[in-house]
């Protein structure tokens, strides 16, 4: 199995666990191009897959889950991000860093990040940015989550423990 290829599985497996979680904290999994034909059909507790966005550079960039929840005001895009081994994935971070504040059009982003293979100070500099962006005095201020796939965990038992 080629680099890549463990890197898709890797990826694939995160998607997975936040799935797992989030259907049995009673989260309906429905794919968006499905979901946006007729959304009176589905549950006010959902989570869409594959949602798009307009990018920073004009093009329509997919996010892996959209999460909404009408019961508790709740809607929170979350990108899932994965590097086993160490390449070049990370020298796109400021790129997504760029969507998150510029293009993604949640109030709320979460960014799940994970594996052994980021570079030094590659997860730092997105934590720094996040952090920085959080005290940004205006109206209209991101909030930017940032797990990795265990504080997601702990995130998802404390928020919907009901």
């Amino acid at each position: 199995m080629n680099q890549g290829t463990k890197s898709n599985v890797s990826g694939s497996q995160l998607e997975e666990a936040v799935k797992t979680v989030l259907i049995a904290k009673g989260f309906e999994l429905v794919g968006y191009s499905q979901w946006v034909k007729n959304p009176k059909n589905y549950s006010d507790e959902l989570l869409l897959k594959n949602v798009p966005f307009k990018s920073i550079y004009g093009h329509i960039g997919k996010t892996e889950f959209l999460l909404i929840s009408k019961r508790r005001d709740m809607k929170i895009r979350i990108e899932c991000k994965w590097q086993q081994t160490s390449g070049s994935v990370d020298e796109k971070l400021p790129y997504l860093y760029l969507n998150v504040i510029e293009a993604m059009p949640e109030q709320t982003i979460m960014i799940l990040i994970d594996g052994k293979g980021w570079r030094d100070g590659a997860i730092k500099w997105l934590e720094n940015a996040a952090a920085k962006r959080k005290y940004v005095a205006e109206q209209n201020a991101k909030e930017i989550m940032i797990f990795k796939i265990v504080d997601f965990f702990a995130w998802a038992n404390k928020t919907f423990n009901d």
